[in-house]
């Protein structure tokens, strides 16, 4: 568990998180998003020792990370997969990490085989991929086998195959009851992978809760329907207390009501449907809602949220 109490931080003039107070709950996988400068980063380092507190406090598995007498064992983290000796091979750095550490030799084995690495073990960390290095990175962070998870930007590099084992590892290890803590600016798969969100802007805290929750708050569900008799639809179902907007081609966008309600209706009138879908709001869409007065950084030449146009490299 990571428990942060009027947590802050700042540099100078600059308040890089302000009062942010959370709690990353065991078993489940929580997604950690916010635009480039919300702090994430910062609130990163400052769970696992390697940013001071201005004020506030943070702790994991009820201590400061610092306290811990075996810090592997407890926590596993990758927050900078480069980060390593680039003229070491991947065995030697984790069989280094794990000397310092007194975890057994055949452990460093075990995460080799676990991140497919196994045919680069014996190669220089230089020469790596970003790819490969990220899967070094989360090597190091299962050395110790650890209760809590912390991994920023975890499938940067990774092709889809290492995307979809990034997303059933850290799964099972939510399955297991450890505590999983991930960043990542892929919305489409942070909706696959996260079970709670917790977004941040200008370092305060925005929202969190359940994907579907945090969803569903800020985005209206809807039902498209197309009908050759849409115009006598779209009355029906306004005298029903539902909203629509008209499109062409017999398109209606109706709001205040289920799929379910519609075919009903419909059919008690002898109308016929060529198309009745739910729509559901993305976790893009609603993130960009959530965020869009919170971006610090945004292009000259397009919308908030083109891909890294006009961003600074702060987080």
């Amino acid at each position: 568990m990571i428990e942060a109490h009027d947590l802050t931080k700042r540099y100078g003039a600059k308040t890089a998180v302000d009062h942010v107070s959370f709690t990353v709950e065991p078993g489940t996988v929580t997604g950690f998003l916010g635009p480039n400068g919300a702090g994430k980063s910062t609130t990163m380092r400052m769970i696992v020792g390697l940013d001071r507190p201005t004020t506030g406090s943070v702790t994991v598995n009820g201590r400061p990370y610092a306290r811990h007498a075996s810090p592997l064992a407890e926590v596993g983290i990758l927050l900078d997969a480069k980060a390593v000796h680039g003229g070491r091979t991947a065995r030697s750095h984790l069989r280094t990490m794990a000397a310092t550490h007194g975890i057994p030799t055949k452990r460093v084995d075990e995460v080799i085989e676990m991140t497919g690495l196994s045919g680069v073990a014996r190669k220089r960390v230089g020469g790596f991929s970003l790819g490969m290095g990220q899967r070094l990175g989360i090597a190091s962070a299962m050395l110790g086998d650890p209760k809590t998870l912390i991994l920023d930007e975890p499938v940067n590099g990774l092709d889809p195959e290492g995307v979809q084992w990034v997303r059933r590892l850290v799964k099972y290890l939510a399955g297991e009851g450890r505590t999983v803590f991930l960043s990542s600016h892929l919305m489409s798969e942070m909706a696959l992978t996260a079970d709670r969100l917790l977004v941040i802007g200008r370092g305060r805290i925005i929202t969190s809760g359940p994907v579907q929750d945090v969803i569903d708050s800020v985005s209206r569900t809807g039902v498209r329907v197309r009908s050759p008799r849409a115009g006598e639809l779209a009355e029906l179902l306004l005298g029903r207390g539902a909203t629509v907007e008209r499109g062409d081609d017999g398109v209606l966008d109706v709001h205040g009501t289920t799929a379910e309600q519609v075919g009903e209706t419909a059919a008690e009138h002898g109308i016929a449907l060529h198309e009745l879908t739910p729509q559901r709001a993305s976790l893009e869409d609603a993130y960009m809602t959530l965020t869009q007065d919170d971006v610090e950084y945004r292009s000259e030449t397009a919308e908030v949220g083109a891909a890294g146009a006009g961003e600074a490299p702060a987080r």
